[in-house]
């Protein structure tokens, strides 16, 4: 990690709503899921917040550092209807070791649809990598 990646860093992510990122799609093989209105399904709005934690870092990272998600506590409390844009602003408020934390709003043309934090793990491409092997060949790294 770069002395460049403390707290107070902020972003701004901004993602149109397309039809395939609606609860329906979320995963198709559930009926439960598919009979559902077609409103940005919760899953892909994590993903997105997670999205922007990620591109909040670009150049905050040494080379062969990647980080992963290893907490979310966001709340979901509007729809958003295919079309509109979502606006996700993260801000980075601790840098504890290799784990950070961001608060999150994010909000569409008529509302706050989530708030909350994400935590992300700075972590070493090749060693996760080799763990992914491991478990692949059958160990528990």
């Amino acid at each position: 990690m770069k002395d460049t990646l403390t707290p107070g860093l902020t972003h701004t992510l901004h993602y149109t709503v397309p039809e395939h990122r609606t609860v329906p799609h979320l995963l198709p093989e559930s009926s439960d899921f598919a009979t559902m209105p077609p409103v940005l399904a919760t899953g892909y709005m994590v993903g997105i917040i997670e999205w922007a934690c990620m591109e909040a870092l670009h150049g905050h990272l040494d080379d062969g550092e990647i980080t992963l998600g290893i907490h979310v506590d966001l709340s979901h409390v509007a729809p958003t209807v295919v079309g509109s844009t979502v606006t996700v602003d993260v801000t980075l408020t601790a840098v504890e070791g290799r784990s950070l934390t961001f608060d999150v709003e994010a909000r569409d043309e008529h509302a706050v649809i989530s708030t909350g934090t994400h935590g992300r793990g700075v972590v070493d491409r090749r060693h996760f990598e080799a763990r992914i092997d491991a478990r692949l060949e059958g160990g528990r790294p």
